[in-house]
């Protein structure tokens, strides 16, 4: 029983690191937006990436109804890491 309770609290300490993690990644992120314009995309991405633990190129193109050059311009000002070291079907995320 002891060993079942360790379990639960070790799971929800590492729930609350990366609660706390994604929490100062949208923030960094919104800092991003100060000067942009309202109509700017850039923080329908930031929901978008948030919401799942990659994107592609086409998930964003989809989410957000931008073309290919679009959504990899977003991508781009937003910083995101890309996380498969592929030229080609990469996807990215928040580190």
């Amino acid at each position: 029983l002891l060993a079942f309770v360790d379990a639960i609290h070790e799971a929800a300490l590492a729930g609350l690191k990366e609660h706390d993690r994604l929490v100062m990644a949208k923030s960094q992120m919104e800092r991003r937006l100060r000067e942009r314009r309202v109509s700017s995309k850039l923080s329908d991405l930031i929901e978008l990436v948030l919401s799942r633990p990659l994107v592609s190129t086409g998930m964003v193109q989809k989410g957000l109804k931008v073309t290919k050059q679009g959504a990899l311009n977003l991508v781009g000002e937003l910083g995101l890491r890309e996380m498969t070291g592929r030229g080609r079907f990469r996807a990215w995320g928040i580190v």
